[in-house]
């Protein structure tokens, strides 16, 4: 695992990245001696920047309130080609469609692979209410590039499958673009009262696995419960064909 660059995107706000973003980073920490870089391109929640143990560096591409500039998307890719190792970029929703733009329109996905940079697109499906919604954006992403990637199943808002009972994995959308996965990672629904409870204070605090297993604000079973839901997904990044 070296010289790779994960962008998550998804069009749909709320969905998960920075959690995904996160998890990804907390599980790629170690597998390279050089500093993992993250990016947080989310302009109005960016959230993977407050994270202080992962060091994320926000790059600011509004120009006003309401205004983004495409050329300040230069500087997220001149600070990626300028150092070699691993980075991962969470993107919020606000900047999806602008970054998808330029990502194309500038070929940096070809760029970066003749650079030597293994690239991989990172793409959310919500499960419940969201499924539609996200599902879409999936067909969208697969159709409009041809980088490998890496489908996050989240069922925290619901499994994933419709009114009828056919789960997201046999739907037309999910077939037509599965030869382009390199695996796929789900979420898992677990119990709101505990796993979830959980989960939300670590979150709410911007702590990582590691830290709240160092901190006494968690006690030991809160601990546990991080562990096994982290070991969980972790153990599935492992079996990514990366």
């Amino acid at each position: 695992m070296q010289n790779t660059v994960h962008f998550i995107l998804q069009g749909k706000g709320g969905i998960g990245k920075t959690l995904v973003s996160t998890i990804l980073a907390q599980w790629m920490a170690g597998k390279d001696e050089r500093p993992l870089r993250c990016y947080d391109t989310d302009q109005e929640n960016a959230t993977f920047s407050r994270y202080k143990a992962m060091d994320v560096k926000h790059v600011p591409v509004m120009t006003d309130a309401r205004s983004i500039d495409p050329k300040r998307f230069d500087a997220l890719m001149i600070d990626i080609l300028e150092q070699d190792g691993n980075c991962v970029i969470d993107n919020g929703a606000n900047t999806f469609s602008p970054l998808m733009g330029y990502l194309i329109e500038n070929d940096c996905f070809a760029l970066l692979q003749e650079s030597g940079r293994r690239v991989y697109i990172h793409t959310i499906v919500g499960g419940g209410d969201t499924l539609h919604d996200t599902a879409t954006g999936f067909v969208a992403t697969a159709k409009a590039t041809s980088v490998p990637l890496v489908l996050w199943q989240n069922e925290h808002f619901g499994l994933l499958q419709s009114a009828s009972g056919k789960l997201f994995t046999e739907s037309q959308s999910y077939s037509e673009h599965a030869d382009r996965l390199k695996g796929s990672v789900t979420l898992s629904q677990r119990n709101v009262d505990t796993f979830g409870a959980d989960l939300k204070k670590m979150n709410t605090a911007r702590l990582t696995m590691q830290e709240v297993l160092q901190n006494d604000k968690f006690n030991i079973m809160e601990k546990q419960r991080i562990k096994v839901v982290y070991r969980d997904i972790f153990e599935q990044l492992d079996k990514v064909q990366w």
